[in-house]
């Protein structure tokens, strides 16, 4: 069941206005399918505008939050903020409370967190589902690098195969909702 996603996206809000669209769109499909809203608890660009959009519309918005960048940053008020010592804890708190996870237009933050998610399902530490949101493209060059990873022998064609990718909200919680996750021992020939 997918009550909680935990979303990664950017802190700005980037240069094409198309991102800040799928954000509202992946919002609303979030606050239709009654999903909770994990995020990292900042109010700046796409992650604020999320959460607001998604407040707005009574959905329910968890944060979690660095006490170092709470201390630094303006709020959103959320339904819980959760404010924890740093930022390993940060990512330990909303991996434990997510179903799943997705990745939206994002920086490097976004990247990093989205690879230990998938770290984490590669070795087992949660079959939890994972999606990409390809909005204009966004991921494409990271997905031909999944790709020449798996064709140079470094990622295995199942483990891609559990990495759920769309360009369409509804579309993407659709196949999160119904995925079955395929664990492949990572050290087995």
């Amino acid at each position: 069941m997918l009550h909680n996603i935990c979303v990664f996206c950017g802190s700005s809000f980037g240069r094409n206005t198309s991102y800040v669209d799928a954000i509202q769109a992946f919002g609303q499909s979030l606050v239709q399918y009654n999903i909770n809203l994990v995020y990292g608890g900042g109010n700046a660009g796409l992650m604020g505008e999320l959460a607001r959009y998604v407040l707005e519309r009574h959905g329910e918005v968890v944060g979690v939050i660095p006490q170092k960048i709470y201390e630094n940053v303006e709020h959103v008020t959320l339904t819980d903020l959760i404010i924890v010592e740093d930022m390993h804890q940060r990512k330990a708190k909303m991996y434990e409370l997510a179903d799943g996870f997705v990745a939206l237009p994002g920086g490097i933050g976004t990247i990093e967190e989205l690879a230990e998610a998938l770290t984490w399902q590669q070795i087992g530490y949660h079959q939890k589902p994972i999606g990409i949101l390809n909005t204009n493209h966004f991921y494409d060059k990271l997905l031909t690098l999944l790709e020449h990873m798996k064709t140079e022998g470094f990622i295995k064609q199942e483990f891609l195969d559990n990495l759920i990718i769309s360009d369409n909200p509804d579309d993407l919680l659709t196949k999160m909702k119904a995925f079955k996750p395929v664990y492949l021992n990572k050290w087995a020939k």
